[in-house]
């Protein structure tokens, strides 16, 4: 047996470890910053460089979230049908009815962001309007027809609906201004007023519309 102080013949000394401040031999191949040699970037290595840029996440981030509350507005445009029909007050279904017309209207003005972008409209789902729809029919299901509670019950759910709208189209059309797409900007923002019209509408109505007796608060 070899004793630990002792070596084998013929064997070569072991190899150094690398000093903290050595490179491998990928990262030599780099030249510096400051290093002004005639190996210059590769197109490939110039076009990685382009994608790291903060705007391009930042327009990946506007695009997906047009995406997003695009196909929240369709959704919509089917989903508030039932609130009308199911409604009692005639207040309450009017407007309803008359943000039923504004909501096509506003998946027409995204498609013109999607022109602005030079993109086609591509819906991407959105998991919060899905929630929030479903939200409103269980409302539906759980209250008698005629009565207040089905009315209030309505509002609330189309409340939230419009809050959800309003901080969606706040984000974008902001983000929109600071990626310079002020037409987009503009054509949100007018989204954005109409949303925040109809949640005031509906609030009044809960306010002033809806009676209640002190039957029915028994």
């Amino acid at each position: 047996m070899i004793k630990p102080s002792q070596k084998k013949a013929g064997t070569k000394p072991a190899k150094k470890a690398p000093a903290s401040n050595s490179v491998s031999d990928a990262e030599a191949a780099i030249p510096a910053a400051d290093n002004h040699s005639k190996y210059q970037p590769t197109k490939d290595a110039d076009m990685s460089a382009v994608s790291l840029d903060t705007e391009d996440g930042l327009m990946k981030l506007f695009a997906d979230n047009v995406k997003d509350i695009y196909w929240a507005e369709n959704h919509l445009v089917k989903a508030l049908p039932k609130m009308i029909n199911a409604a009692s007050s005639k207040s309450l279904k009017e407007a309803i009815s008359n943000h039923l017309e504004e909501t096509k209207t506003h998946v027409e003005r995204l498609e013109q962001v999607f022109e602005i972008l030079g993109k086609k409209p591509q819906a991407k789902k959105c998991d919060a309007m899905e929630g929030l729809t479903k939200e409103g029919e269980g409302v539906i299901e759980d209250t008698d027809a005629g009565t207040p509670a089905r009315d209030l019950g309505i509002i609330m759910a189309a409340q939230k609906v419009e809050h959800y709208e309003i901080s969606a189209y706040t984000g974008l059309s902001k983000l929109a201004e600071k990626l310079g797409l002020t037409d987009a900007a503009n054509i949100l923002s007018e989204t954005l007023s109409e949303e925040q019209n109809a949640d005031e509408t509906l609030a009044g109505i809960a306010d002033n519309d809806i009676q209640i007796s002190s039957d029915t608060k028994e």
